[in-house]
C-alpha cells in the first residue's frame, strides 16, 4: 500500500528567506517609454488589432486579454492599467500563476525562484505569506456580498491592504440558521481553516506592479481560471481545493457573462498555450449553449488574436486548420482559436512589445 502523508505538516518558510529572483522595480515598463521595435508584419497585425479595438468599443462590444504569468513578469503592469482606464479592456483573465507572481511583487516587491535549486531542497514554493495570504483573500472573499471570485478576492486583498475576518461564532451562527444558504460551504471552509478573527491587515507598497488591484479599482473584471497543483499556494498546509475551487467556478461564469458581450469584439490571448484556448472554448460553447436555447445566434463577428513566441507551424491559420498529419495541428494555442468563430490571426511575438506597441497604436486615435 502506498504510504499516505500528512499534507498538514508541510513545512513552510518566510519569503524573505527565498533568492527572488525578479523585482517590481525592474521589471516595470513606463506606458511612455518607446515599445520595442517590431517587423513591418507585426506592426500590421497591431495597427489592425488597435482598429479591431476601437471599433469593438464603439459599438459597446467586449474586448478581452487572456494572458500567463509572463505578461506580468515581463513588467506590462503599468501599460495594461491605462489601456484598462481608457476602457480599452473590458475584461482581463489569467491563470493561478500569473496571480502569484502579481501579489508577490504587490506585497513583496519581489517574485520568482530557482525551480531546480528549489524542488531538490522541498522548498520549491513553500512560502508562507504567499500561501497564506492568497488563501485568506479567497477564503474571506467567498462569504462576502453574494461570494466573490477569485480575481475579485485577491485585487480586493491588495488594494485595500487585507480584508475582515468573520469570527468563527459568527460563521457558525449563520451555518445553523440557514444550511441551505448559498455561501454555507463557503462558511464552512472559512470556519475549517481556523483563521484568526478581524481585519487582517497587509501593506501592499507596489500596488502599481498588480495588475488584480489595477482591475479591482477600475470595476473591471480580471478571472482567474487555476489548476489544482498548478500553483504554489498548493505547497502550504493552509491550501484547500474547495475554495479555490469555488473562487475559480465563479471567475468562469463571470467570464462568460463577457463572452456574451463579444458580438463584435475582440479575443486576445497573450501568452498563454494552455489556459486560454482551454477556457475559451468551454466558456463560448456554454454561451452559444444558453443563447441557442433563447432564440439567439450564436456569439459571432468576433476577431481573435493570438500571440506567442513560438511560431505558428508555418501555417496559415486564416485558412482554417491543417491535417492531423501536420505537426502544426497539435498547436494548441492556434487550433483552438481556430475553431472558435470569428477571424483568427496568429502573432509571432514577444508579448510585452505586442501589447506595448498596441497602446501606443491605440493612443494615435
Amino acid at each position: 500500500m502506498p504510504r499516505t502523508n500528512d499534507w498538514s505538516r508541510l513545512k513552510v518558510y518566510p519569503l524573505a528567506e527565498r533568492q527572488s529572483l525578479t523585482s517590481a522595480d525592474d521589471i516595470l515598463i513606463q506606458p511612455d517609454s518607446d515599445p520595442a521595435n517590431c517587423p513591418p508584419e507585426i506592426r500590421s497585425h497591431i495597427d489592425r488589432c488597435a482598429a479591431a479595438i476601437r471599433e469593438a468599443r464603439s459599438r459597446g462590444a467586449a474586448v478581452i486579454l487572456m494572458s500567463g504569468a509572463h505578461l506580468l513578469r515581463n513588467g506590462a503592469a503599468l501599460i495594461l492599467e491605462e489601456m484598462m482606464a481608457k476602457g480599452w479592456l473590458t475584461h482581463l483573465a489569467t491563470n493561478g500563476a500569473g496571480t502569484i507572481h502579481d501579489w508577490e511583487y504587490a506585497w513583496f516587491g519581489r517574485s520568482t525562484e530557482s525551480v531546480r535549486a528549489n524542488v531538490a531542497t522541498g522548498t520549491f514554493g513553500a512560502w508562507e505569506e504567499t500561501g497564506r495570504s492568497i488563501m485568506t483573500a479567497l477564503l474571506a472573499g467567498g462569504v462576502t456580498g453574494g461570494g466573490l471570485g477569485y480575481g475579485k478576492s485577491l485585487g480586493k486583498f491588495i488594494a485595500e491592504d487585507g480584508v475582515d475576518v468573520p469570527s468563527p461564532e459568527e460563521l457558525r451562527l449563520q451555518i445553523r440558521a440557514n444550511p441551505d444558504h448559498p455561501l454555507t460551504g463557503a462558511r464552512a471552509d472559512l470556519l475549517k481553516a481556523n483563521l484568526p478573527a478581524g481585519r487582517v491587515a497587509m501593506t501592499h507598497r507596489w500596488k502599481q506592479a498588480s495588475i488584480l488591484a489595477q482591475a479591482y479599482r477600475h470595476g473591471i473584471p480580471m478571472t482567474v481560471h487555476p489548476g489544482i497543483g498548478y500553483d504554489i499556494i498548493a505547497n502550504h498546509p493552509l491550501f484547500d481545493g474547495a475554495v479555490v475551487g469555488r473562487a475559480a467556478t465563479t471567475d468562469f461564469r463571470l467570464l462568460g457573462d463577457s463572452v456574451d458581450e463579444l458580438d463584435g469584439g475582440v479575443l486576445l490571448s497573450v501568452g498563454s498555450a494552455i489556459m486560454a484556448p482551454q477556457v475559451f472554448e468551454k466558456t463560448l460553447s456554454c454561451v452559444n449553449n444558453l443563447r441557442l436555447q433563447e432564440g439567439r445566434k450564436p456569439v459571432q463577428g468576433h476577431s481573435l488574436y493570438v500571440v506567442d513566441l513560438q511560431d505558428g507551424g508555418n501555417w496559415d491559420w486564416t485558412t482554417g486548420e491543417p491535417p492531423k498529419t501536420n505537426a502544426a495541428y497539435y498547436l494548441r494555442f492556434c487550433k483552438s482559436f481556430a475553431r472558435m468563430g470569428g477571424a483568427m490571426h496568429y502573432v509571432q511575438s514577444d508579448n510585452l512589445a505586442f501589447v506595448h506597441n498596441l497602446l501606443h497604436a491605440l493612443r494615435k486615435h
